[in-house]
């Protein structure tokens, strides 16, 4: 009996790719894909890999073309398609702003009361028109928006902010969030039993990969009067794992916290008398 494939979309070049290439490889999927192939086939799971323009994936996919897909939440939000966001992936964060130049005296989105506005995302942008009840005319064109102002097309542009050095080196100034956007899997809406718990697997796959990304292992030694202290700091899952060393009066102290906190707390643990503190990635984490 032939395996049910689950037949996903993916950006066919740009950093949306290159995070989705990679996040299936830790997930230990061998993607079978040579120079400009429209698709291709993991070897080792049931999967077809369907390489898309981005801006098509939403209908691929609300049509069935395609069974899953891996875009912007900005552009699943701007295309409005009938399809289903199921996990957020962490990677190709952006926001999608108002920006005006800088010599502009902004006072908040009534500024643009009557105002022009260029923008490849005319959805979105209409939306937040609509909730602050302003009326502006909408200049819709593709690729290049930040020029706009200085060429006289708008007063202000409506477009995707990563970094912000775009904005800067065209005189520009970031203003209102529209929203906040990062890579993320939509599935169609009317998945089948047997596709769904194929995607089921590898959103169980992605999410161990995920949270193993942003956890470390730790151990350290301490002296043992200090363990229980030194336990009372550690934000860890559980209780941590304590061992006694051949030294004696000394333990070892392992345990799993996020990355950001050891930072946090890794001041405390020297003060507590913590001593060759190491840490370690985790590959995989599994909850």
């Amino acid at each position: 009996m032939e395996t049910t494939r689950l037949k996903i979309a993916v950006q066919k070049s740009g950093r949306l790719l290159d995070g989705s290439v990679e996040l299936l490889k830790e997930c230990g999927i061998r993607i079978n894909n040579g120079k400009d192939q429209l698709k291709a086939s993991a070897a080792n799971y049931p999967i077809d890999i369907l390489y898309l323009r981005n801006s098509d994936i939403p209908q691929y996919v609300q049509d069935g073309v395609a069974d899953v897909g891996i875009i912007g939440q900005n552009t699943a939000f701007e295309k409005q398609k009938r399809i289903e966001e199921v996990l957020p992936l962490g990677f190709s964060k952006c926001r999608l702003s108002i920006a005006v130049p800088k010599h502009v005296s902004y006072s908040g989105p009534s500024w643009l009361q009557g105002k022009r506005i260029a923008t490849s995302y005319p959805n979105s942008l209409r939306h937040f028109l609509q909730e602050q009840d302003i009326t502006a005319e909408i200049h819709e064109i593709s690729g290049s928006v930040e020029i706009a102002p200085n060429i006289g097309l708008a007063d202000a542009i409506c477009d995707l902010v990563s970094s912000g050095s775009t904005l800067f080196k065209n005189g520009l100034e970031e203003q209102d969030v529209l929203l906040q956007s990062e890579a993320c899997i939509v599935k169609n809406d009317k998945l089948s039993a047997e596709k769904q718990a194929v995607l089921d697997q590898l959103t169980f796959r992605i999410q161990s990969v995920l949270k193993a990304r942003h956890n470390k292992y730790i151990l350290m030694n301490a002296p043992a009067d200090k363990t229980g202290e030194i336990i009372n700091i550690l934000p860890g899952m559980k209780s941590p794992t304590v061992m006694p060393l051949a030294t004696e009066g000394w333990n070892s102290i392992h345990t799993v916290i996020e990355e950001k906190q050891f930072w946090e707390i890794i001041g405390q643990l020297k003060a507590a008398g913590a001593q060759g503190i190491l840490v370690i990635p985790i590959e995989k984490m599994i909850i």
